[in-house]
């Protein structure tokens, strides 16, 4: 079948949803090691109790895009996935502030991110579903700016509500402060409406319609058929996607890094706090406005994306990119002043850019169009395996090598980037190299 252009805003809400996801883990992304560190984790613990994210990201996202692509009901192929991952992350949402200890936010955490992930994959094929080829970066470039718009909001909000509404940001030992617990809440209802607005804006073409294209023309093997075909393309994936998947695992070794120890490290090392204290949840509260700062930034460059791509390639772009992020990143560990912390968030929002737009056009490209969403969760793996890595191995390195320093943490973050940078280099990016 020969898919149609579709306007802007169809593809707006096509991918309105991610808005919601975001949302959810950018709220995560900046306040989870201060939950865990209110609750009495120590700096070597916190990689472990990260463990959720990539676990349920290594398990969930290949199945449910896998089921995904055979799937068919009265919502649709993917949107059924979005709903229920949508309502039972937003249940995570609004008990994760009220935990009262360690083991009850790790667990919540283990379910939030197993329903974020639930919803992640179908998103990212769904874009494939709809879009032709010379609509595809687009697609994605208007979902990185619903992703960089999500963050921004996300990160700055406990300090949105402090500073413009006055909440309190100070709390008992051992107790999430009232901003942050409102801001979780907050998210749970965006998460929400962000993917109800995607589910009811668009409609996504039938199976017959799909099988008028000889790409997408459906294939019944039974159960053990289907066993046999998930490990036959599990290992026979396309050249191309195994050299992204390369640059996957660095790159997001370095944002693990980021996420895990940025706020802490800015808590402890810029603002001089200690835990509980007014200024580490001060520097907490920067970081997440840090957090935001980057996001803006990625809300930007993603709209000129298709555009520099052209220009420079995309391998060549996704290259700067992350050399961009990984130079940010090393610098926080010479930055002293809280205003100081832009600069280095510049050169991450544009890292955060290419890393959402670029590997996702290069294999809308290149997989064939009935395994988009069981290929497009198994590229997941090159995002949660790098972050096992981290989540197992970096608590025994930080105190082994880098003296239990947050900010040293931050700065390795940064090497990994650097070699992601070398690696994207190798890509062989077939449409725009042949």
């Amino acid at each position: 079948m020969t898919k149609p252009n579709l306007s802007f805003w169809q593809i707006w809400n096509l991918s309105f949803g991610f808005l919601g996801i975001q949302f959810g883990w950018g709220l995560q992304m900046a306040n989870m090691s201060a939950i865990y560190e209110f609750l009495g984790a120590k700096p070597n613990l916190i990689p472990l109790l990260w463990l959720a994210g990539p676990v349920t990201g290594l398990i969930i996202q290949p199945i449910i895009g896998k089921w995904s692509d055979k799937t068919w009901g009265p919502l649709g192929r993917r949107k059924p996935f979005f709903l229920v991952g949508a309502i039972l992350a937003s249940l995570a949402l609004v008990l994760m502030p009220n935990s009262t200890a360690l083991w009850m936010a790790a667990g919540l955490l283990w379910i939030l991110d197993a329903s974020v992930n639930v919803s992640m994959g179908p998103f990212r094929a769904i874009v494939a579903d709809k879009l032709n080829d010379k609509q595809m970066t687009l697609g994605y470039s208007i979902q990185s700016v619903l992703i960089a718009l999500g963050s921004v909001v996300a990160s700055a909000l406990p300090f949105i509500l402090t500073t413009f509404f006055g909440f309190s940001l100070v709390s008992k030992a051992g107790q999430i402060p009232l901003a942050v617990k409102l801001s979780f809440y907050i998210g749970a209802a965006v998460f929400m409406f962000c993917i109800l607005w995607t589910v009811f804006t668009t409609k996504e073409y039938p199976p017959e319609v799909l099988a008028a294209s000889d790409d997408d023309r459906p294939c019944e093997k039974g159960f053990s058929g289907s066993v046999a075909e998930f490990f036959t393309d599990l290992f026979h994936m396309p050249k191309t996607m195994r050299q992204l998947a390369a640059v996957q695992i660095f790159a997001w070794m370095g944002l693990f890094c980021m996420f895990i120890y940025f706020p802490v490290a800015i808590a402890h090392h810029v603002f001089l706090g200690k835990e509980g204290s007014i200024a580490y949840l001060n520097g907490v509260e920067w970081a997440g406005v840090c957090f935001a700062l980057y996001s803006g930034v990625c809300f930007l460059v993603s709209m000129t994306m298709p555009f520099l791509t052209k220009i420079f390639t995309r391998k060549f772009t996704y290259s700067l990119c992350l050399l961009l992020g990984g130079l940010g990143l090393i610098s926080v560990l010479f930055i002293h002043n809280k205003y100081l912390l832009i600069l280095p968030m510049i050169g991450i929002g544009v890292m955060y850019a290419s890393l959402m737009i670029i590997p996702y056009s290069i294999l809308a490209d290149i997989l064939p169009r009935p395994k988009c969403g069981f290929y497009m969760g198994l590229f997941n793996l090159f995002i949660v395996i790098p972050e096992i890595l981290i989540s197992l191995c970096f608590g025994l390195i930080i105190f082994y090598f880098l003296n239990n320093s947050r900010l040293l943490a931050v700065g390795v973050g940064g090497g990994f980037m650097i070699i992601a940078s070398l690696l994207a280099l190798r890509i062989n990016d077939v449409k725009h190299e042949n």
